[in-house]
């Protein structure tokens, strides 16, 4: 039996991001490392620190907007990128796969989607259900596999402090549940559910525009690390770490980290 420890962060960022990010890999060394929105053309992604730290990485971005990359302890294998199938160039900087000590890792960064009426909220349904039939056609919910990453859904009551005043955001509403939960049908548990049901006040991000909104708790749960029955029976536990988005210069989001025995 080994150890083997995931974790999913929004960067905003990479390079903007990378002194907390370094100083959470010494501290923290887990084996897989996702990050989102690191919002750099490949270029000039700052790969070589991450081998400075001990790491592997993978990555694909473009300049200012979206952009994926794992980092990770082991050499990954079978590394791909986006949807295929029919998704257009876009896709490839929004997922990013890879296969770590055996354990699939599919590390995504889900449309926003902007507002309702915005031609990207349907961009946001329809990728949902791609991701879905991405799922079917390229993996087996019979085996350990983890999904995680910003995915822009807030899925429950108590993942947002207002849902009352929320309720029809792009990230909370029923629409987008809907996709999520048909995405989750294929086989997938919510790993910090799992191990915290019911719990309140427990978030990821947290809007830069509003005063104080970790101080005040004024947060959303929209980061996700997801797994297969098979890998989530030997889930140890998930956590949110509030350290980053309490650091200087942070991401408005904070990371999220899940341990097994496999």
């Amino acid at each position: 039996m080994a150890r083997f420890k995931i974790a999913t962060y929004n960067v905003n960022s990479i390079r903007s991001r990378l002194h907390i990010i370094l100083s959470w890999l010494e501290e923290n060394r887990p084996d897989v490392f996702c990050m989102q929105e690191t919002k750099v053309a490949d270029a000039r992604f700052p790969a070589d620190a991450f081998t400075v730290a001990g790491y592997h990485v993978v990555f694909r971005g473009m300049k200012q907007y979206n952009g994926v990359a794992i980092a990770s302890l082991e050499k990954p294998e079978n590394v791909t990128y986006g949807l295929g199938g029919e998704a257009d160039d876009a896709d490839e900087d929004r997922l990013i796969a890879a296969v770590y000590s055996g354990v699939p890792v599919i590390n995504t960064y889900v449309p926003q989607g902007r507002n309702r009426e915005n031609p990207q909220f349907a961009y946001k349904l329809q990728w949902y259900a791609r991701f879905r039939e991405y799922l079917v056609q390229k993996w087996s919910s019979d085996a350990p596999l983890v999904w995680c990453g910003d995915l822009n859904v807030a899925p429950e009551q108590i993942d947002v402090h207002d849902p009352k005043r929320l309720l029809g955001h792009v990230c909370f509403n029923p629409e987008v549940w809907d996709a999520f939960d048909r995405v989750k049908s294929w086989g997938l548990e919510d790993l910090f559910r799992k191990h915290h049901p019911g719990e309140v006040e427990c978030y990821t991000f947290f809007d830069y525009r509003v005063p104080r909104s970790v101080e005040r708790k004024l947060g959303w749960r929209i980061d996700h690390i997801l797994s297969t029955p098979a890998l989530a029976a030997h889930c140890d536990s998930c956590n949110i770490d509030m350290n980053p988005r309490m650091a200087e210069k942070p991401s408005d989001h904070t990371i999220l980290v899940a341990e097994f025995t496999i």
